[in-house]
Formats: structure tokens, sequence, C-alpha cells
């Protein structure tokens, strides 16, 4: 039984009846994936002041449905160069900070599933504490894009960067001593730069099997880089193997309406999956939470809290991403609401961890 139709008893705390399907395993029977028209594809440069469209790739490599899970393929030691293929300022004007959408050509040499990241590796060298001279330390990034990248071809992965600066208050002024070396080098980068990768790695974020399945997920600013590619997945590829008929509901939690990430995207899926697709926004400086104070992602989640426990009893999975600091609100969050409802919520939050329905990533 299809979310849309069984969606009125779950949200009611009732179980559906029937059993849930899983993954169809085997290569998909078609070499097409479908095509959502009108959908923005990110390949400008960041000089360029609007995105362009592209075509997507006639014929996707659907050999990629078959792929095992990829683990550190590549390592510090013995990493994958790969290329700039473009970097795109993704927020408007008044956003806090700048966030980059960048999109790398990998020649489909370093595959991955969506949920996974990849370990980037910035040029250059820095001195340890016992005085000598290393390479920079490897940052991780979650990919924001399906393991078809951006062109539904499988030559390229996505990542979605927030440029790290530091304000001195002192000086009034940024100061480009303490800025952050690889997030910098990122949104920097030119189309042709050559750009140093490890992994793919991570389980922990990966899409349920059963696409029948309910994914609430809950991300702060570049957070919601996975979840890229959890909707290019459900909705705008739809391949044979994972014909995505559960609901997939995206809390995000952003400053203002201008550091809203890939809300053209958002947009579309929430027109044409209306009843298997929602997205709230918590908008912090210009949004205020039933206190009359600053709406944070906790206060957002709040509100539906309810629904989403009958949710999570009845199977959904949760997913957390962004900034760890975000995790504290939430988690106090929750255990009031479960406290309200006569629920132990250290024994309940347990029971989801046991059943994999609890997925956490922050940093």
């Amino acid at each position: 039984m299809a979310y849309a139709q069984k969606h009125a008893c779950v949200a009611a705390g009732r179980h559906a009846d029937g059993t849930r399907k899983g993954r169809v395993q085997g290569k998909a029977s078609s070499p097409k994936l479908a095509v959502p028209a009108g959908v923005r594809r990110f390949v400008a440069t960041r000089a360029a002041s609007a995105t362009s469209y592209t075509q997507p790739a006639k014929e996707a490599p659907t050999e990629l449905e078959d792929l095992e899970l990829p683990l550190n393929t590549f390592s510090p030691k013995k990493p994958f160069t790969a290329k700039i293929k473009s970097v795109e300022r993704i927020v408007g004007p008044k956003a806090t900070g700048e966030t980059c959408h960048i999109v790398i050509e990998t020649e489909g040499q370093i595959p991955f599933w969506e949920g996974q990241s990849y370990g980037v590796i910035p040029p250059g060298s820095k001195i340890n504490s016992k005085g000598k001279e290393v390479p920079h330390g490897t940052r991780l990034y979650s990919i924001a894009s399906t393991r078809y990248g951006d062109f539904y071809d499988g030559n390229t992965a996505s990542l979605c960067v927030r440029r790290a600066t530091y304000w001195d208050p002192e000086k009034n002024a940024e100061d480009p001593a303490k800025k952050g070396i690889c997030s910098n080098f990122l949104c920097d980068a030119a189309p042709g730069t050559e750009i140093t990768m490890t992994g793919p790695t991570g389980k922990v974020m990966l899409l349920p099997e059963d696409p029948n399945s309910v994914v609430i997920m809950v991300a702060t600013g570049t957070g919601i880089a996975p979840y890229r590619g959890f909707w290019r997945r459900m909705f705008f590829e739809r391949p044979d193997s994972y014909k995505f008929s559960g609901l997939a509901w995206l809390f995000m939690g952003v400053a203002n309406s201008d550091a809203k990430l890939y809300d053209d995207e958002i947009q579309w899926c929430q027109k044409n999956f209306p009843d298997q697709f929602r997205c709230d926004y918590a908008l912090s400086r210009e949004q205020t939470n039933k206190s009359g104070g600053k709406m944070y992602i906790q206060d957002r989640v709040e509100e539906y809290a309810d629904e989403i426990f009958d949710l999570l009893n009845s199977g959904a999975h949760m997913y957390f991403c962004g900034l760890k600091g975000m995790m504290p609100g939430i988690l106090e969050m929750l255990q009031r609401v479960a406290k309200e409802k006569n629920m132990d919520w250290e024994e309940f939050q347990e029971k989801l961890k046991h059943n994999g329905q609890w997925h956490v990533e922050v940093y």
C-alpha cells in the first residue's frame, strides 16, 4: 500500500495493513531515468549571474543500480584526482555568509551511494605540532547529488560548501589567516582546477531500502546536502529499482529567505508530488516561535511533534544533518514532548536506533 493511501491512518497513530515491499534487486530494465521538465541544473561558474539549463543524458548508466556500497575506495595515501567543473554561489545577497554548489568531474571513477561523503584534501601544507611540514588534513563533505550526478551520466558529483571565514571583532574585519582553508579553496576554484579526494565513506545516512518508507529530514545550512541526493533520486530520477512511494518531509533551518538552498528544486517537488513531499522552514531572523522568540529548527519540528511521533511509531526514519549545535535543542524538545505523552524518551530513542530508524551526522 503506497504512502498516499495509508497516510490518513498513520497520521492518526494507527498502522496500515499490508506488507511493505522491498527494493527490487538486479539491474534496472530500462536504460532511461525520468526527466523532470523545467528543473534547474547547476552548471554556471561563480562569475555568472544566473544559472544555465542543460539537458540530462539521454541514457543514464543504470548499472550503477547494481553497485555494491563503496567504502574508502580512495585514501589519503592513495587519493583520487578529479577536476572542478563549476562553482556557483547559491544564496542571495542578504544571506549570512556564502554557500556554493560545486560540481566535480570524476569520470565515474569514484562512485558512491546517496547519503555518503567525500574527503577533500586542500592543496598546500602546514606545520604540525612537532614542527614538521605535512600536507593538510582531509575535510569531509556530504555529497549533494545522486550517484548519477547533476547530469544523469554518472560522471560528476556535487558538494554544497559554505565558505568559512573569521570576523575579528578587534580589527572589525575578516582575518584571512583564520579562514577555512578547504572551503575557500573550493569556493574560489575555477573550472579545470584539480581536486584531491578520498572516500566515499559513511553508512549512517543511507536511504531506507524500502521505497515506501517515510523519510523525515532535519537540516541546518549545508546539512541539506545529502537530502538533495535523496529527493533527486526519489522524484527526479525514479529509477526502476527505487520507485519511491513513501513520504519525504524536510525541515530546514537557515537565517532568512536569502539563505535557502536549492529552494527551486524543493518547490518543484512540492508542486509535482504534493502528497509525497513536504517542506517546513525555520527562518530564525524572519520568523518567531510560539513564545515570541526566534524560530529555530527545534521549534518548527515541535509544531508537528504529534504527527512525527506517530510516524516514528509506524516505522518512519528520521535524519539529522548539519551543525552539531542543533542537536541539544532538538533532543531536549523531543524529550519534553515524550514526557508529555507519558513516554520514556531514552527508551524510545534506543528503540529507534536498534531498528535503524535514527540517523545522525553532525559536525
